[in-house]
């Protein structure tokens, strides 16, 4: 049988006592988390451990004897050690003896009250204390495919990060404390803390007290029923900006909840969280100096309107030219001349509305600035909702294109089936045999014959204005690309991998140092840190997403038929 004891390094130097930790049976191990110096009372020692098994609710107890003698070791305290087995009475007492400055130490084992004792093959494993405490070890990531092997590596090594991290307590006393107890443990020096981290925390109640108040008088503000009444209620739902400010309002609520963090996860997401939303508003605060520097808010605004007019013009350009022979297809005349008239009338109301809100543009852009001390996901929302709003009449061609194909599409097919006796039975939602008359069969063909050659010109003017709208789409979709980026992206445990990788382990490995014949094998723990991707992957933020998720199938069967891809009103929808 291998005993494998686990010794931290930083107890390598300690005086002589006795080695306190926690024996796990299940793998023949022995964790030793501290030393006890000499001189002490037993009886001191076993009210110590009991009173810290208490508060941590793990089995510490008293596992063997640490020796360091700088000369040869003497007899007497030789008998003195084995005799602590006896009063401490654990099973199996590890003996450990570090002699002069040699790292090779001896290390035995007694079994005083076994009939049969044997010789166990031990193995010394060394670990880093204080980084094995403040790391938290992660699962696999396919546990449910690993096999039981790795499954049960990483039960042990579980168990062992566990042992280390819940005997805080055990390290909060150093060798300045006044007490009957002695211990060398990693903060045995002195306890680490820091002055900055004690003030903050100090400042923090007072602030999260008054953050708590002002949003609870936001959130009864979002609750009341101004909101719920129609246009109101309409833009909360359809504005990019308001679900930001939504979402972040979520983020402040979760910062300021007096609940303390119970797992490594909900304290690592608070922390995520809240470096997030310190990046956003000072990007934000950055956006908005460079903003009001030089007047570029006025320059911004003088180009805003002949930017309107240009894209207007090429739009009435782009409807001339489908008016004529556009590429030299053939198109009905008729339908050809009426959607164009339409179209381009659109474009004079678009235009003046524009000129209408010219004296304002200035202003309503510097107002817009400020809102970027909110944070830069802010400013990102509002610059996506006054593209939507700049593009409006090209979305309202897009609607009357994709209707006017659509109407085409659904007649076809509808007449198709008269064709070939069918019909589509609108409560058992199939295809069902009819038979029709002279008549129904005259009027089908006649509206057949209709729609066939009307279509190549709706279908044309659907393109042109479908491209249009998807490259919008697009410039809308990179915009929110980089806000979701922003929201979700867990800068603080990428600073935490890139700065002290320990804290977050994804396993260890062992290498073997120099050995000695006659002398038990020794190994150093270092541990494996995640990979940037399982960081990312593991704690990456939930995000809000203004448009419902459709897969490339869908989005081109919707194309296909004349659907609208991402609409401003969704079907099923009610508005109050």
């Amino acid at each position: 049988m291998v005993l494998k004891v686990f010794f931290p390094s930083c107890c390598s130097s300690a005086e002589s006592g006795i080695l306190i930790g926690r024996w796990i049976s299940e793998q023949n191990s022995a964790v030793i988390l501290a030393v006890v110096h000499f001189p002490f009372i037993p009886a001191q020692v076993k009210q110590y451990l009991s009173e810290v098994q208490r508060v941590t609710k793990v089995s510490v107890s008293v596992l063997g004897s640490w020796s360091n003698s700088k000369q040869e070791k003497e007899e007497s305290l030789s008998e003195f050690l084995e005799d602590l087995g006896t009063i401490f009475s654990h099973e199996p007492w590890i003996q450990i003896s570090k002699e002069g400055g040699s790292k090779f130490w001896s290390c035995s084992t007694l079994q005083k009250h076994s009939n049969n004792p044997k010789e166990e093959e031990i193995i010394l494993v060394y670990y880093d204390q204080r980084k094995v405490m403040l790391s938290h070890l992660h699962p696999p990531l396919d546990t449910a495919t690993s096999t039981d092997h790795k499954a049960d590596d990483a039960s042990k090594l579980s168990a062992i990060f566990d042992t280390v991290a819940k005997s805080k307590i055990l390290f909060m006393t150093d060798r300045y404390d006044e007490g009957p107890i002695k211990l060398t443990h990693w903060q045995s020096d002195g306890v680490e803390a820091s002055i900055i981290v004690e003030l903050m925390k100090q400042a923090s109640v007072p602030a999260c007290m008054l953050l708590t108040f002002l949003l609870s008088l936001i959130s009864g503000i979002c609750r009341s029923r101004v909101l719920k009444f129609w246009p109101l209620s309409f833009l909360w739902s359809k504005l990019s900006t308001c679900e930001q400010l939504g979402h972040r309002l979520q983020h402040l609520q979760v910062l300021s909840s007096n609940k303390k963090a119970e797992t490594q996860t909900q304290l690592m997401r608070k922390a995520n969280i809240f470096v997030s939303l310190l990046i956003d508003v000072a990007l934000g605060i950055l956006l908005m100096s460079w903003l009001y520097r030089k007047n570029r808010i006025g320059h911004l605004a003088d180009t805003l309107i002949p930017m309107a007019d240009h894209v207007a013009e090429e739009l009435q350009d782009l409807l001339q030219w489908l008016m004529g022979a556009p590429a030299g297809l053939k198109m009905n005349r008729a339908l050809d001349q009426v959607l164009g008239r339409f179209f381009l009338y659109h474009i004079h109301l678009w235009i003046s509305y524009i000129h209408l809100m010219s004296p304002f543009i200035e202003m309503i852009l510097w107002y817009v600035g400020l809102s970027a001390c909110l944070g830069l996901t802010v400013a990102l929302c509002i610059l996506s909702d006054i593209i939507a709003l700049l593009t409006f009449h090209i979305y309202c061609f897009y609607v009357y294109g994709a209707r006017l194909y659509c109407l085409k599409i659904y007649g076809l097919s509808s007449l198709w089936r008269l064709f070939r006796g069918k019909k589509w039975n609108v409560l058992r939602q199939r295809v069902d045999s009819c038979s029709y008359d002279l008549d129904q069969l005259f009027i089908g063909t006649l509206l057949f014959t209709i729609l066939l050659f009307l279509l190549p010109t709706t279908a044309l003017y659907y393109l042109v204005f479908t491209l249009l709208r998807l490259l919008v789409v697009i410039v809308q979709g990179l915009i929110h690309l980089l806000v979701d980026l922003v929201d979700s992206l867990p800068l603080y445990s990428i600073i935490l991998r890139l700065c002290r990788s320990y804290r977050l382990a994804a396993g260890v490995k062992f290498r073997v140092l120099e050995q000695q014949d006659g002398k038990p094998l020794r190994l150093l723990m270092q541990i494996n840190p995640l990979s940037y991707g399982r960081v990312v992957q593991t704690y990456r933020l939930p995000t809000y997403s203004c448009y419902p998720k459709d897969s490339w199938a869908s989005l081109c069967k919707k194309l296909f038929l004349g659907e609208l891809i991402y609409p401003w009103k969704h079907k099923g929808e009610k508005q109050d």
